[in-house]
C-alpha cells in the first residue's frame, strides 16, 4: 500500500489529506499543534467565535466554493466593504479607494489634479511606482505608503517588486457600489465553528499525530525523524516553508507575522453595518481590526474585536520580493517528484483558501487521483 506523510494539519495539509486519503492509501498527518485547522481554526474568547485573522473565503472558481460548501454549508457574504482611516484628514474612507471619497477629503483639489495627470502604470518597477502611477502622490501617501511599510516593517516601498497583485483587484475603484469583491464569491461558513468540521471530516481516514514535531529531514531518501526514530513514506505533501525540507541550505526565506489582541466592548455592534474590516494607514502598531461578529453572525450583547499587529514572532505571510520569491522556488525545484510543497508556506505564495484547494486538486491530478466532482 502507498503510505503518504502530510506535514502540517492547517487548512492545506487536511485537504491533501481528504484526497488522498479518498485513494485507499495510508495517510499519516503530523502537527505540531495540539488541533487541526491552522489559522482556519475557530476559537471562542466569552462565548465569541473567532480565529486568527480573518478567514473569509473568496474565489472567482465556483467549483471551489462548490468543493467546500458540500462539506461545510457556507452562507454567501453580499456587498462587505472595508474603510481605512486616514488620521491626518481625518477621516474613514473606502478600501479599496472609491473615486467617490475623494470629495470628501479636505484636498480634493490636489487629489484631482493628481488624478488628472496619471500617466498609467506602465513600467512601474515597485510597489511605490505602481501606486503612485495609479493614483497619484497624495492618495498614495494617505493609504497605501505607511501601511504597507508597517505591514512589511520595511523602510521603503520601494523594496516591495512584486506588486501584481494590487490589493483588491482594483487602485481606483469606481460606480455605484463600494463593496471591497464584487467580481468574487465571498462566503463564511454558517456554523459556529466555522471551518472546524471539515478538517474532522478530511481526516476521517487519515492517522493523526497531533503535538508532533518533524526532527529532521532527509528528503532526498523520503524519510523524516519522529520521536528519535526515522519513517521512510511513498509521498510527501508538506505545508511548512519549503526551506525547512532542505534544511536551508540556499538560504533563509524572509516571513513577517501577526500579534493578534483580542478585545471585548460593551456594545451589540462597532462597525457600520456592512463594514467588515477596518485598516490604520498611519503610526498606530497595528495594521487592521476586525469585527468577528460580521462573518459568524453570532448574537450577544457584546461584540468581539481583533486587532492586528506586524510581528516576527511567526510567519504567516511570505514576502512580494522577487528575490525572496527565487529562493524559494530553488527549494521547490529541488524537491523530488514524490515530495509535494503546497499551502501559503509551503508554495511561498500569498494564498487564500480557494487556492489552497485548487493547489490540492492540482496535486491529486499529478498523483492520478480524480479530482472531486461536484
Amino acid at each position: 500500500m502507498t503510505t503518504v506523510l502530510v506535514i502540517g494539519g492547517g487548512f492545506a495539509g487536511c485537504c491533501a489529506a481528504h484526497l488522498l486519503s479518498k485513494k485507499g492509501w495510508k495517510v499519516t498527518l503530523a502537527e505540531t499543534a495540539p488541533f487541526l485547522g491552522g489559522g482556519c481554526k475557530t476559537f471562542f474568547y466569552g462565548g465569541h467565535p473567532y480565529t486568527y485573522g480573518p478567514r473569509h473565503f473568496l474565489t472567482q472558481d465556483e467549483r471551489l466554493f462548490d468543493f467546500l460548501n458540500q462539506y461545510v454549508p457556507m452562507r454567501r457574504i453580499p456587498g462587505h466593504e472595508f474603510l481605512t482611516y486616514v488620521e491626518r484628514d481625518p477621516g474613514f474612507y473606502h478600501f479599496p479607494i472609491h473615486r467617490d471619497d475623494v470629495a470628501l477629503m479636505p484636498d480634493a483639489q490636489q487629489v484631482e489634479q493628481e488624478l488628472g495627470q496619471l500617466n498609467g502604470v506602465e513600467g512601474a518597477h515597485n510597489l511605490e511606482e505602481y501606486w503612485i502611477r495609479s493614483v497619484g502622490p497624495t492618495l498614495y501617501s494617505k493609504f497605501i505608503d505607511g501601511y504597507s511599510r508597517k505591514m512589511w516593517q520595511i523602510s521603503s516601498n520601494t523594496e516591495i517588486d512584486d506588486f501584481a497583485f494590487s490589493p483588491k483587484g482594483v487602485a481606483l475603484k469606481t460606480g455605484p457600489t463600494k463593496a471591497a469583491w464584487t467580481e468574487a464569491v465571498s462566503a463564511y461558513p454558517l456554523k459556529i465553528n466555522g471551518y472546524d468540521d471539515y478538517f474532522d471530516i478530511a481526516t476521517r481516514d487519515t492517522t493523526v499525530y497531533l503535538r508532533t514535531k518533524i526532527e529532521a529531514y532527509d528528503i532526498a531518501h523520503s524519510r523524516v525523524k519522529i520521536n528519535g526514530e526515522w519513517h521512510t513514506y511513498d509521498v510527501i505533501v508538506s505545508t511548512t516553508s519549503p526551506e525547512v525540507l532542505l534544511n536551508g541550505v540556499f538560504g533563509p526565506l524572509r516571513w513577517i507575522g501577526r500579534d493578534f489582541l483580542k478585545i471585548v466592548l460593551p456594545i451589540e455592534h462597532a462597525f457600520p453595518e456592512h463594514v467588515y474590516f477596518l485598516y490604520y494607514a498611519n503610526q498606530e502598531p497595528f495594521t487592521r481590526i476586525v469585527e468577528y461578529k460580521k462573518f459568524y453572525q453570532y448574537q450577544a450583547p457584546t461584540t468581539l474585536l481583533g486587532l492586528e499587529i506586524p510581528s516576527f514572532s511567526n510567519k504567516l505571510y511570505p514576502y512580494p520580493v522577487k528575490k525572496d520569491q527565487a529562493i524559494a522556488q530553488r527549494y521547490l525545484d529541488a524537491l523530488p517528484e514524490n515530495v509535494f510543497s503546497i499551502g501559503r508556506a509551503g508554495s511561498y505564495r500569498y494564498i487564500d483558501v480557494d487556492d489552497i484547494i485548487a493547489q490540492c486538486f492540482e496535486m491529486a491530478a499529478k498523483l492520478d487521483i480524480p479530482v472531486p466532482q461536484v
